[in-house]
């Protein structure tokens, strides 16, 4: 579903991607993990566009993203992506913020796109708050309704850039959950985060990055069971982070 091919990237002289590969079948979840800097964000906005690339290429769902021929918000709208900072629009209501892209986007009629909604926000769990609007929301069910919104487009993979980074620790399971169930369910996930719990939980594969490189890219078992296999910057992670 995703293929990113010796990818590398530049901010002028500082190399902040360099020569990353990797890929995402269809219904697998990776996790991409590592230290602060290490390229992880820039990395998952590579793969709708977001962050243009100098070097490689990624495609998704056969479709080339770097190519001058391809219409960018096309694709995006097939690709869900959810930011550590919900990136709601205040003044909309939840229900509005959920209708709006699949109106203007999908070309759904109102009741089409209200229905789908409300599916939605109950699988979520916040059918109750479809009128309020987000400032009235916790940040736990602010990324919730992010969710939903981003499932409203029907996308073919869903990216996920630190989704529990802003949250209050007692909020990040109720995000994680969703996320767990979406898994469960064969969505096709790419997702940057510290939460090693719900890597050894969910993902069928973790990448690990270090100074814009792909240091490791094993399965779930090889990452979390055999640390001494690992390399030396991803032992010094793991053991800082397994322990809490």
């Amino acid at each position: 579903m995703i293929e990113i091919k010796q990818v590398s990237k530049w901010y002028g002289q500082t190399q902040v991607l360099d020569d990353c590969s990797t890929e995402v079948a269809s219904g697998e979840v990776v996790v991409v993990c590592g230290p602060s800097g290490s390229g992880k964000s820039t990395l998952i906005k590579t793969v709708n566009g977001l962050e243009p690339f100098q070097k490689g290429e990624i495609f998704v769902d056969g479709i080339s993203v770097g190519a001058k021929s391809t219409n960018l918000p096309k694709l995006r709208a097939r690709i869900g992506m959810v930011f550590q900072s919900f990136e709601l629009f205040p003044h909309l209501t939840v229900m509005q913020n959920l209708m709006l892209a699949q109106e203007k986007v999908l070309d759904r009629s109102a009741d089409d796109a209200r229905a789908r909604a409300i599916t939605l926000l109950d699988r979520v769990g916040l059918s109750a708050h479809q009128d309020k609007f987000p400032g009235q929301l916790s940040g736990g069910q602010q990324q919730r309704v992010a969710i939903a919104r981003a499932l409203a487009m029907d996308p073919v993979a869903m990216l996920f850039d630190e989704p529990t980074s802003a949250l209050d620790p007692e909020m990040v399971t109720e995000v994680l959950d969703v996320m767990v169930d979406l898994a469960k369910e064969g969505m096709t996930m790419m997702v940057v985060t510290h939460e090693m719990g719900f890597a050894r939980k969910v993902a069928d594969r973790v990448v690990f990055m270090d100074m814009g490189k792909i240091v490791e890219d094993c399965s779930n078992e090889e990452f979390f069971g055999n640390l001494t296999a690992r390399s030396e910057r991803a032992q010094l992670f793991l053991s800082k982070i397994l322990p809490h």
